[in-house]
């Protein structure tokens, strides 16, 4: 099912240094076309012009997170060509590894508000963001085996990064739903919110929190670690050296160790 027309189907706000994006299909539990991957890329460009924006929600209208893809999108009209038609390395190669791409290299932290289902490239589009931060009522399902593929849009590698390779092989294996709780305790998320607690109004507080701590410091944390395990420790001590080198040169770091010295809360530009 799809929105109106006119409805834009990714959403973008700000609320001080953070901004929000909205995945906003919300009849279709927020399943990407191409359309929406253009529109988020259009809200990405955004975030990276404006330097007052230090951190990023990502969330979805309605009662589901993301459904992964609108299998709407694929032409499986019985014909000739249909294999060719029904094809989905296109839309992975053209679409959703883009926006994995970038949202892991963007210059700012970022959250995902898990406000329902993620399912499929859903659940991978949760795991690319920095934190993830869950309504007690979620859930993430591994959805591909039940249409005899695999998990994509970094699936496959957030996975067994995140759980470890038996929790991974049984989730995308099986295709079970593992509730928000689960979730915390595997290492996929890092919280969830209490009962009545909006989870989306808590991602916004901690990016607010986020958005006032040394922002290229965050970023390449990020790196660090998301990259550190495909490395032997001496290239990662390497690595660790030439980044403490670079973030040494920044605002923030002068800032940071004058401030412990002066015993005073310091003061972060994000640069």
């Amino acid at each position: 099912m799809s929105e109106a027309p006119s409805e834009p189907s990714v959403l973008f706000a700000t609320q001080g240094g953070v901004a929000l994006v909205t995945l906003n299909r919300p009849l279709a539990l927020n399943s990407f076309t191409r359309q929406m991957h253009s529109q988020l890329w259009d809200a990405l460009d955004k975030i990276e012009a404006d330097t007052s924006i230090r951190a990023l929600v990502i969330t979805g209208a309605g009662r589901a997170f993301c459904a992964g893809a609108d299998l709407a999108e694929f032409d499986f009209e019985p014909g000739p060509d249909l294999l060719k038609r029904a094809d989905p390395g296109p839309i992975i190669d053209q679409a959703f590894n883009p926006t994995v791409r970038r949202l892991q290299a963007l210059r700012v932290p970022t959250i995902a508000a898990v406000n329902g289902v993620a399912a499929g490239a859903g659940a991978s589009l949760a795991m690319t963001c920095d934190l993830a931060i869950a309504a007690p009522t979620a859930s993430f399902i591994q959805a591909f085996s039940k249409i005899g593929l695999v998990p994509d849009a970094g699936g496959s590698w957030f996975l067994v990064k995140r759980l470890g390779l038996a929790r991974a092989m049984g989730l995308a294996m099986l295709g079970d739903k593992l509730s928000a709780h689960d979730a915390k305790e595997w290492g996929m998320i890092w919280d969830v919110a209490s009962e009545g607690e909006n989870c989306l109004d808590k991602a916004m507080q901690l990016a607010a929190r986020l958005a006032q701590m040394p922002t290229r410091a965050l970023v390449a944390t990020r790196h660090l670690l998301s990259e550190g395990a495909s490395r032997d420790l001496d290239v990662q001590l390497d690595k660790e050296r030439d980044t403490q080198s670079a973030l040494g040169q920044t605002h923030d770091y002068i800032e940071g160790v004058t401030a412990f010295l002066e015993k005073r809360a310091p003061t972060f530009r994000g640069n």
